[in-house]
């Protein structure tokens, strides 16, 4: 597996200062790196300068070619866009984006580096979320399916299924788990666990948004526990310590139950199944994912990304009744 990669936006002064060489006529990429040209289109894209970043573009591409860089800045383009609801520049630049980056994979390993898979996977995310921001939704599952067939066992698979989920898994029988390894008590399996509301809470050794949930989760077992909740709490290797990449499971396994003794001691009770095949399943690329199961087996919450305590216990209640 590959660690998720998280990249601050340059502060809002540089994509000012962006704008400003460009209005001058100094190229806006000539003098930076293939990392400060994806820092410097995330940050005016992000902050509105949507003409600064597509100036941003052009001048690398002329000055550089198509790289896998030069996609991954474009999916920022792409991605601001959709956050601003423009489906039509959204689904115009996504577009471009896969068509570039799917072309570069077939010259190449899609995972050979970062930058083409990351800019492959926001594409094909990008746009089934504008097609299901124009109401198209059955459109937005087709294309999901068809490209977890096209890209099988790669990088992007659980990007993608993350966002078919989103528009596919509340409503159905939850995914069974793979729970033969596992840190604390043994799992139950979540058939075993029908007629209990069970929450899942998928986290990561490297994960500060996940260290900083563990209380609240923490929290709700306690205050439901006797109405029956069963929380279990999925993790996966991901290949690196604080010390080493590129490491075998067997030496990051000691490591990441030494993180759960220090940085999740509020959740030693409980059962916490160590698979990266439950991760592609439940789409679980960003971390925490949040998964809430009501007592007939059935998902009903399915969020991807951190929850306060207020967001999360109404739906727990709900999910408990």
């Amino acid at each position: 597996m590959h660690r998720i990669s998280i990249r601050k936006a340059a502060p809002r002064g540089r994509a000012a200062a962006v704008a400003l060489s460009v209005a001058v006529g100094i190229a806006g990429v000539s003098s930076h790196a293939h990392a400060d040209l994806i820092a410097e289109v995330r940050a005016a894209a992000s902050s509105g300068q949507l003409a600064t970043a597509q100036q941003l573009l052009g001048d690398a591409r002329t000055q550089l070619g198509v790289t896998p860089e030069f996609l991954e800045a474009l999916s920022w383009l792409a991605r601001a866009q959709l956050a601003r609801h423009d489906y039509d520049g959204a689904l115009e630049s996504a577009d471009k984006t896969y068509e570039l980056a799917a072309k570069l994979a077939t010259e190449r390993p899609l995972d050979a580096e970062r930058h083409l898979p990351i800019a492959l996977g926001a594409a094909i995310e990008v746009k089934a979320q504008a097609l299901a921001g124009r109401g198209n939704r059955i459109k937005a599952v087709a294309l999901l399916q068809a490209e977890l067939l096209r890209y099988p066992k790669s990088s992007i698979t659980t990007r993608l299924q993350k966002n078919l989920n989103l528009l596919t898994l509340e409503g159905k029988p939850a995914p069974a788990l793979v729970n033969e390894r596992y840190f604390g008590p043994k799992p139950e399996s979540l058939h075993a666990l029908l007629g209990k509301p069970v929450l899942l809470f998928f986290w990561a050794h490297w994960c500060g948004d996940c260290k900083a949930s563990a209380p609240v989760i923490a929290q709700l077992r306690s205050e439901f526990a006797a109405q029956g909740l069963v929380v279990q709490a999925p993790t996966q290797p991901y290949g690196f310590t604080d010390v080493a990449q590129d490491v075998a499971a067997e030496v990051e396994l000691p490591y990441i139950d030494a993180v759960r003794q220090r940085s999740y001691a509020s959740l030693l009770p409980v059962p916490a199944p160590v698979s990266s095949a439950n991760f592609v399943t439940y789409g679980a690329s960003s971390v925490p994912t949040i998964v809430l199961i009501n007592r007939a087996g059935k998902v009903v919450l399915y969020h991807p990304g951190r929850m306060t305590y207020e967001e999360l216990k109404p739906k727990l209640q709900a999910a408990l009744q």
